[in-house]
């Protein structure tokens, strides 16, 4: 089969087609032809360097999957040649074939596209997780949401009205009125408001209950200022850098706010398999019935993969940036 692989580190030229090994699915898994996969910040920090795959993991790049089933383990149950599904999988998307554990996967409501489908595991799986299993939201709770036009964001701005919650997001300016449309309550522009004082504000004063937080060490004093009492920070990512100066710990003990890291793909294939579980229970029966979408920004070809990560990393996009895979 084809993948696309590169060498050595570095930026998106580095990235090309090549012939690899086709997979060898275990006894438990599916054999995928793939249609499309999506993008994910993972993708860059990893062509670039600065993301080793864990140990077990597929070294290609791609951490979730759409497709349809061609060959089935001989202990698999549930599933069957033909079957189209979407799956979260620890590496291997980039390619025309993967083998995927059959407790892993999602199968496709019949409306449901396969570039739609590629652009739901990754991002609301981890939204589910930092939403439902780690903060635990209740309803009427409010919650910011940095990043909020990411993929992750716009997956979070859904499930957080899904639990009757209350999103307040941060993002450009350009964006805010995609994200309303989502059900985001309050847009911050963070070039131009302090995003604390913005949250306060819509609150009267109490804080927000829960922050999704991918900026790490420079928003950790804002967003200590803006929880509330009993507030839960879940911090997904440190791309703003992990580091804080002039760190006191008064807040978290007047507050009493909880600080939770947490990332998916370091997560055991069992963690996975039991929050797969409870999303395919809680949270997938909302795509058939529409009231989740996939929110997709642009589709390229695999053929256009440098292309696709100069974009990603231009910030630009609203929700995922999907690429179909070529059958030659």
């Amino acid at each position: 089969m084809k993948a696309i692989v590169f060498d050595q580190p570095g930026d998106e030229s580095q990235l090309y087609l090549a012939e690899v090994a086709d997979p060898a699915p275990a006894p438990e898994a599916v054999l995928l032809h793939v249609a499309a996969t999506a993008l994910n910040r993972a993708d860059l920090l990893q062509r670039e360097g600065k993301y080793p795959v864990p140990p077990g993991a597929n070294p290609i790049l791609g951490l979730e999957v759409a497709g349809t089933v061609i060959e089935v383990g001989s202990t698999v149950t549930g599933f069957e040649v033909g079957d189209n599904v979407c799956a979260l999988v620890n590496g291997g998307g980039y390619a025309q074939q993967i083998a995927v554990d059959h407790r892993m996967l999602l199968k496709l409501p019949e409306k449901l596209s396969f570039t739609k489908a590629a652009a739901i595991p990754e991002v609301f799986l981890t939204a589910y997780q930092a939403l439902y299993w780690i903060a635990r939201i209740q309803a009427s709770e409010t919650v910011l949401i940095h990043a909020g036009a990411s993929g992750v964001g716009t997956a979070a701005i859904q499930l957080v009205r899904l639990a009757g919650g209350v999103p307040i997001v941060t993002a450009s300016g350009h964006k805010h009125a995609a994200l309303e449309e989502l059900g985001a309550a309050r847009c911050i522009d963070y070039r131009a408001e302090d995003f604390a004082e913005a949250v306060l504000d819509a609150t009267d004063g109490r804080g927000a209950d829960v922050i999704l937080d991918f900026v790490g060490g420079p928003y950790l004093a804002q967003n200590l200022q803006c929880s509330a009492v009993d507030a839960r920070i879940v911090s997904l990512a440190a791309l703003g850098g992990a580091r804080v100066a002039d760190f006191s710990m008064a807040p978290f003990l007047r507050k009493r706010i909880q600080l939770t890291g947490t990332t998916m793909r370091s997560r055991t294939d069992e963690y996975r398999r039991r929050l797969t579980a409870d999303f395919r229970r809680d949270i997938w029966p909302h795509f058939a019935d529409g009231s989740l979408q996939a929110v997709v920004d642009t589709i390229y070809d695999w053929e256009e993969v440098a292309a696709a990560h100069r974009y990603m990393a231009s910030n630009a996009n609203v929700g995922k940036i999907v690429m179909t895979i070529g059958l030659d």
